[in-house]
This record gives C-alpha cells, structure tokens and sequence, in this order.
C-alpha cells in the first residue's frame, strides 16, 4: 500500500534532492582552507532546504533516530536511507570531478586526538542536531530552518577539528566510495 502512495516517492525523491544538494554544497565549501566555510556552508544549506523541502532528514543518523523513536515506519525509513546514500554519493562523484584534489573530500580523524577524542566529538554533535531536529518536528516552529542550520553549523564547528564534523552518515560514506579512503571511517 505504501509503495504506491505518491506521497511516499515524493518523500523518498525528496531525500535524494536534499542529501545531493547538502552534501554537493558542503563538499564544494571543504575546498576552501579551515573548517569556517564548510560549517558555515552546511548550516546555510541546511536551514534553506528545510524552508523549501519542508524538512527532509537528508541525514541517515536522524532518519534512524525517527525509526527508532516510531515516526517513520521501517519501509520510509529504509528508502529514505536509501536515497540518502545515493545522493551522497552522486554528489561526492560530481565533486571528485569538479575539484583539482580530492583530499578535503573524506571525513577523517585529525591530528589534534585520537579515533576515541573525534568519536566523542562526532557523537556531541550529532546528539545536539538530532535534539534540534526533534523539538523543531514536534513543535512545528516557523524558525525550524534557523533552528536546524545552527545545529548544523554549531556541531560542525565543534566536531570538525577532531573528525571533520560529519554528523551525517551520508556525507562521509559518498565521498568514501567514490575515492576508496576509508581510514576512521567508523568514527563518522
């Protein structure tokens, strides 16, 4: 039943659309020096596509924090995810090929901690984001892009030294598998 609902392929479409857009912008922002521009970068994207998706998760780590919590049935939530992952990595392929170098692509752990200092930091982050897409969802607040592009860039610019600031599954897988670098990649 479901799957023939245009709303649920809308959704799932929408999933794509937004994690293509999130991660093509945050991966183009990562080529500028210093983890200013892609924070900022991904907080600006995020609250605009939030005003004019109406909120796709575009971020696996939400999508299973609303399966868990009972919000999306399982079958949203997979393709959901699905799409995600997909998007991300036609952004990240899309990148690769735009950019003289692909360094600045993949999430990794930096030279400042250890794979346990940019996991506690990854985890702080996302933790404050998911808090921020949660209370946003259940209130309906007309600032919910506001909300969450801070959430964005504040967990981006807290993390991003220790792990690069992921919070988004997506974001570090596509550009893993479209250049083969997965050092830490558990870390985000």
């Amino acid at each position: 039943q479901e799957l023939r609902s245009g709303h649920f392929w809308r959704g799932v479409l929408a999933e794509l659309a937004a994690t293509l857009i999130f991660v093509g912008v945050v991966l183009g922002a990562s080529a500028a020096p210093g983890p200013l521009a892609p924070a900022l970068a991904g907080g600006l994207v995020a609250g605009g596509l939030v005003c004019s998706l109406g909120g796709p998760q575009a971020n696996p780590a939400l999508t299973l924090a609303l399966l868990c919590t009972r919000k999306l049935s399982a079958l949203r939530g997979a393709a959901g995810v699905l799409a995600q992952c997909t998007g991300a990595t036609l952004a990240s392929a899309a990148a690769r090929a735009a950019l003289p170098d692909d360094t600045g692509l993949v999430t990794r752990v930096s030279a400042v901690g250890t794979a346990g200092t940019a996991l506690a930091w990854e985890t702080f982050s996302t933790f404050q984001l998911a808090l921020a897409a949660f209370s946003v969802a259940e209130h309906t607040a007309p600032q919910a892009g506001l909300a969450l592009g801070s959430a964005v860039a504040a967990g981006a610019l807290a993390a991003g030294p220790f792990s690069g600031g992921s919070m988004n599954p997506a974001r570090s897988l596509g550009p893993a598998i479209v250049t083969g670098v997965w050092d830490d990649h558990w870390v985000s």
